[in-house]
């Protein structure tokens, strides 16, 4: 039996650091600061007028984002820990506030502004996460840890 898989990294946002989009009623990016191009491994213009959900990370349950459109449409921002891919299959964990942009008196954008957590905030975070998908989609994720010198020696065989 071959067994094979991919090897995912975290990028841990830097404190003090802000990631700042703006999107279109329909979800699609219309401003993208750099940290965000940064973080997420994308030029800028490989967001602007994407979809913002290309970051959905999959195991983000989909309960999150019915919470999150149901809350918008309220008219009240939403808060909530989102883990997001990146470009190259790795990941980030945020703080995220969406809430609607108004010029005068009128709804134009969303904005949403995220920001670093803590590790063991992320770590509750994902057990909770993982739960609600076990719960909601009857999947359940598998991580595996590997040592260091393990994956030293794993990546020299490749070579």
């Amino acid at each position: 039996m071959q067994t094979s898989f991919d090897m995912f990294y975290e990028t841990e946002v830097p404190e003090g650091e802000l990631i700042v989009s703006r999107t279109d009623f329909t979800g699609k990016i219309t401003y993208a600061n750099e940290t965000f191009a940064e973080i997420s491994g994308y030029e800028p213009d490989e967001l602007i007028g994407r979809s913002h959900n290309m970051i959905r990370h999959p195991d983000m349950p989909k309960s999150v984002f019915t919470d999150l459109w149901e809350t918008l449409k309220r008219g009240e921002v939403w808060n909530g820990y989102v883990k997001n891919r990146r470009k190259d299959g790795g990941f980030y964990w945020v703080h995220a506030r969406v809430g609607t942009v108004m010029k005068d008196g009128k709804p134009v954008e969303y904005k949403s502004v995220r920001e670093p957590i803590s590790r063991e905030k992320a770590i509750e975070v994902q057990n909770l996460y993982d739960k609600l998908r076990s719960e909601e989609e009857g999947t359940t994720r598998v991580v595996l840890y590997v040592k260091n010198d393990k994956l030293s020696e794993a990546q020299s065989l490749e070579d």
